[in-house]
């Protein structure tokens, strides 16, 4: 009898009795039938366990290799290697270092189109950007926000959305197209905007042009941005290429 009690407790823990057990038989009969719901159960469990267990694994393993991929991107430099292509409400500004080099046909072009209240500069800025020899992968540039900064100040803004591959150790050139209408920002005459707009083609001091850039990497988890904007200037000037 006491043995028959000792099995019925342990059977209805288990949810499994319905009625009082008549018989020992009977008792340690649904043991046997619970103990097996139990390990059924278990091994149930069990088959679920696993798979997470791995999926976690395999997600922090993952997480590891995107944030070793963006750290790697974090690594590479940028700097203004040159500018191309350099028009100035339509003049071309290639050969131009001063306003004294105006052909006065340009002279007359760029007085008209400041009367009318714009002067449209557009250059292509050439980054150099340089992904370590130490870093053990490619780092993946998928799109860049920029700000343009003539003189310390901020002009227009826009966004890069080229994809571009950046092997290590080996630079890569990135082209940012810009347009800036420079009558917005800068209240000076034509004589000086002209020699602004051509002091940009050539050795210009560090002020006078830098471009804020906040890139965005491509990792396995999707695309990563830059916690913060850099900024970029030409490595034949000042004493780095970008600064934060």
């Amino acid at each position: 009898m006491r043995m028959r009690q000792l099995v019925e407790r342990f059977v209805k823990g288990d949810g499994f009795l319905i009625r009082p057990l008549n018989s020992l038989s009977e008792a340690l009969f649904l043991a046997g039938r619970s103990s097996c719901r139990r390990c059924a159960m278990f091994v149930l469990r069990s088959q679920w366990v696993l798979p997470c267990v791995l999926g976690l694994l395999l997600l922090a393993a993952t997480g590891c290799t995107a944030f070793r991929e963006f750290a790697n991107l974090r690594k590479v430099q940028f700097s203004i290697d040159r500018v191309a292509q350099p028009r100035l409400a339509g003049v071309d500004l290639a050969r131009v270092q001063s306003y004294d080099d105006l052909r006065s046909t340009d002279v007359l072009r760029l007085g008209s189109a400041l009367s009318n209240g714009s002067l449209p500069l557009s250059v292509t800025l050439h980054l150099d950007a340089e992904n370590p020899s130490s870093n053990s992968v490619d780092a993946r540039l998928t799109q860049m926000d920029w700000t343009l900064l003539l003189e310390d100040k901020e002009t227009v803004s826009g966004r890069f959305e080229r994809e571009v591959v950046l092997p290590p150790g080996e630079p890569t050139d990135v082209p940012v197209d810009v347009e800036v209408d420079l009558v917005r920002f800068f209240d000076d005459k034509l004589q000086g905007l002209v020699d602004l707009a051509a002091a940009i083609d050539g050795d210009a001091p560090p002020q006078t042009l830098k471009l804020r850039v906040q890139p965005t990497v491509d990792t396995r988890l999707g695309p990563l941005q830059y916690p913060s904007p850099i900024t970029v200037v030409s490595r034949r000037v000042g004493d780095g290429a970008q600064t934060p």
